[in-house]
């Protein structure tokens, strides 16, 4: 049985050989890649990712990056192709086809298609004199000098290399195309970044009947009926106008009661904060959440571009809504 110094010096051994393979292939990010990359760019269709076996998974894993950072792409399953998926691959299509060997059955079969559809073909091998390499356009040199496997059988090192370039690939055709975070979040809707990039301030606020709103010179006994009937834990106060005058919250309470003041018999107006931080409708949900932060504040009055409040939001709907 293996001891506890054995299985680490093996890891430690693995991780090793897979980073000369990366480094390794450093030297060989030349032409080709920008060749290649000049290709994805100019393609009118889609990036067709194959590869069989654990290349296939790690075509698979690249045709995901590319799609979520701005390059349309799908992967197909090569011996699927040879039953009716061909069809899922048109003339402006970028074939990009993984194969340590180059020469894997199922992916030379597809060869003479590819050809005759004038389908423009990026390899990605270890072996540039194979017939893989030879009908690609441009072929990327993803040869390792050995597997991490002690056996040099298991793919390893390989697919680790052959994963790296696909990074690469995907990142310089992010930034050649100016790929922003807010295009990255329309790929991601439903993930949490998606919600901060994209979910703005009127898609969360309390507006229009929901807004707790009173008038400057009301009683502090019915602003506070105003905050308990809408539930907001604070209330808006405007101006003769219309205009934002202040804000009054659970907080203002509290320091009110602290003050010995009475509820009773005080205005509104001498005890809440006046005008307050405020956030805009179009904004980001993200910024005002930031606001709250950096002045350790939990609610917020949204103001329109004449100061007129239109809505209102707090911690707890920032909370609901996966922006925090």
């Amino acid at each position: 049985m293996f001891q506890s110094s054995e299985l680490i010096q093996s890891a430690q051994r693995t991780i090793r050989l897979e980073i000369e393979a990366i480094e390794a292939v450093l030297a060989r990010i030349n032409g080709d890649f920008v060749k290649a990359c000049e290709l994805l760019l100019a393609c009118k269709g889609r990036v067709v990712v194959v590869g069989m076996g654990k290349s296939g998974h790690v075509g698979n894993k690249i045709a995901a990056t590319l799609a979520s950072t701005g390059t349309p792409a799908f992967f197909v399953h090569p011996a699927e192709a040879s039953h009716g998926d061909m069809g899922m691959i048109t003339r402006d299509d970028v074939v990009i086809a993984l194969s340590n060997s180059g020469s894997t059955a199922e992916i030379v079969t597809l060869l003479p298609l590819i050809k005759r559809l004038g389908i423009t073909l990026i390899s990605m091998t270890g072996n540039p004199d194979s017939p893989l390499a030879k009908a690609a356009e441009v072929n990327l040199d993803a040869r390792v000098a050995q597997e991490a496997c002690p056996l040099n059988l298991a793919p390893t090192s390989s697919t680790t290399v052959s994963l790296v370039l696909g990074d690469a690939l995907a990142i310089a055709l992010l930034e050649a195309r100016g790929f922003t975070a807010e295009d990255f979040a329309f790929s991601h809707p439903g993930g949490a970044l998606g919600r901060r990039l994209l979910l703005k301030v009127e898609n969360v606020m309390h507006s229009g009947e929901r807004l707790p709103l009173v008038q400057r010179g009301t009683s502090l006994r019915d602003a506070l009926l105003e905050m308990t009937n809408k539930g907001l834990g604070m209330t808006v106060i405007v101006e003769g106008d219309g205009t934002l005058a202040g804000i009054f919250t659970d907080g203002d309470l509290r320091r009110t009661l602290d003050k010995g003041i009475d509820v009773r018999q005080a205005s509104i107006d001498t005890v809440m904060t006046v005008h307050g931080k405020t956030a805009r409708a179009e904004m980001l949900a993200a910024e005002a959440l930031k606001i709250m932060e950096d002045h350790k504040i939990n609610a917020l009055v949204v103001v329109d571009s004449e100061d007129k409040p239109v809505g209102a939001l707090n911690m707890h709907d920032l909370l609901r809504a996966g922006v925090m």
